[in-house]
């Protein structure tokens, strides 16, 4: 089994944030590596890796980054494969690290999710594999419709209690 999508990260620190979208990834049956690398202290593998992405097949990068947080820019500076950035909450609850993410220039993009958000970029690497994966996209439509009976389910509940005076449904 070959990945189509790369998880990587700047350090291993960033794992208990990152392995939500290995998670997702591996729900919806989505072949993935996990890597660390970083911009600044392994800048030349940075670069490697994001060179030879799109010959190893990969179809998405999912880059999570905190503090200086250039690793997604750098890595889509070297590859034409879609990256989506994922800022990782450190200093300034990770306001930092997302300004770093989204503001790219011209010719350079990077599509970026919330803060801590693996889960959401992960979504949308399959979302966006799911263009051409019929399969998969039945697997993401059941996803969605499960969180759609999660809601309906959550306020049915909430319509049962009764455990204030002035609450009128």
């Amino acid at each position: 089994m070959k990945p189509i999508v790369s998880i990587i990260m700047g350090s291993t620190s960033d794992l208990p944030v990152m392995e939500k979208a290995a998670n997702f990834l591996e729900d919806m049956e989505i072949p993935f590596e996990m890597n660390a690398l970083s911009a600044h202290r392994t800048p030349a593998e940075v670069e490697q890796f994001a060179a030879e992405a799109k010959g190893r097949g990969l179809k998405v990068i999912i880059a999570g980054a905190g503090m200086a947080a250039a690793l997604p820019g750098v890595i889509a500076a070297n590859t034409t494969v879609p990256v989506i950035g994922v800022p990782i909450k450190g200093m300034l609850d990770g306001l930092d690290a997302m300004l770093s993410i989204i503001q790219m220039p011209p010719g350079i993009p990077v599509a970026t999710v919330g803060v801590n958000g693996a889960q959401n970029a992960a979504i949308l690497a399959a979302e966006m594999l799911a263009l051409s994966d019929a399969e998969l996209d039945k697997r993401l439509t059941a996803h969605k419709e499960g969180l759609k009976k999660k809601i309906v389910k959550a306020n049915a509940e909430l319509a049962e209690l009764k455990t204030w005076k002035f609450k009128t449904n």
